[in-house]
Parts: structure tokens; sequence; C-alpha cells
């Protein structure tokens, strides 16, 4: 499974729930997630994409902890099985 199948499979999950998942890009700053998970009723998170097995790189993590000490909620999904859980986290906050 590669990292593209999914983030394939995360949007077609987020889109069944009535939310977009747009590609998100930061030119000039690096090491911003894969992707925003916007649903219904405001919920919001950031979305890394990594295929099985691979780590977030070191800056990555050093922005995913800049995010999320802005309030925002930053996950990393390696497989297809991570996403209705993430999905669900995103939902009950």
């Amino acid at each position: 499974m590669t990292e593209k199948d999914i983030e394939k499979a995360l949007i077609r999950a987020v889109k069944s729930m009535g939310g977009i998942s747009p590609k998100f890009v930061s030119p000039g700053l690096d090491g911003v997630p894969d992707r925003l998970v916007l649903l219904p009723m405001g919920r919001m998170a950031f979305v890394e994409l990594k295929r099985p097995g691979q780590k977030m790189r070191p800056l990555q993590i050093r922005r995913k902890k800049q995010l999320e000490s802005l309030g925002f909620r930053v996950f990393c999904i390696d497989s297809t099985e991570q996403i209705g859980g993430v999905l669900d986290a995103i939902c009950s906050s």
C-alpha cells in the first residue's frame, strides 16, 4: 500500500461524511501536514499521510507541535485502518 492509496481512502471517507479534504500547501512554510480535513459542524484537523511504517520527519514533528500549541488537532495516518478512528476523533472534538 502506498501513501497515495491511503490518501485516496481518506478523501473518500471524508467525502462520505459530507466533508472535504483539500491538499494543504503553504509556500514558505515547510513541514506542514498534507491535508486539511473539514467536516460538518465546523470540525477540522490537519492530517499528515505516510506509507505504512513510515514516520514523520523532525521538521514535520516540530510543525505538528506548533499547530497543536495553537489549539489545532494534527494526526498522522500510515494505514487505511486508522482513518475511521481519526475521523471519529475529529468529530468528537
